[in-house]
């Protein structure tokens, strides 16, 4: 299907997303927050600037968009079918860092959770999701 954008309204929307302060971050922050943990957000001394870091328990919590991180299997992350080529380049090279930067997480002892944003949209799907990651933590 082809965009329903011109190539410079595509450009000029693409350029305005946000990787701090998303939504599906803000919604995971405030469940913690009033089941008790006390974390930190985007930290840079971390290798990846973490979106949550919760450092009593040595744990840090990775919220993917979808489409971005390249989430197999998911109706979100669907390849464009304009400019393929940079989009499945920009993907990768999205997905090999994300591998560098858990591994290197990993390396300095933190237990790295991630969660899809695909998996908060749902009201039933965000409590099972929460649930699952206040059991893992």
């Amino acid at each position: 299907m082809p965009d329903i954008f011109s190539k410079e309204k595509r450009s000029d929307i693409m350029s305005k997303i946000s990787g701090k302060e998303t939504k599906p971050e803000i919604l995971v922050r405030k469940y913690l927050f009033k089941q008790g943990f006390r974390f930190r957000k985007n930290v840079k001394s971390l290798p990846g600037t973490p979106d949550i870091v919760l450092p009593k328990l040595k744990t840090i919590i990775l919220i993917h968009g979808c489409f971005w991180h390249g989430h197999i299997n998911c109706s979100k992350a669907t390849m464009p079918t304009t400019n393929t080529e940079f989009w499945n380049s920009k993907i990768q090279k999205n997905i090999d860092r994300d591998k560098k930067v858990n591994a290197e997480l990993k390396k300095l002892g933190w237990k790295v959770i991630i969660i899809w944003d695909c998996k908060l949209k749902n009201k039933k799907i965000f409590e099972k999701t929460m649930q699952k990651l206040v059991s893992g933590i």
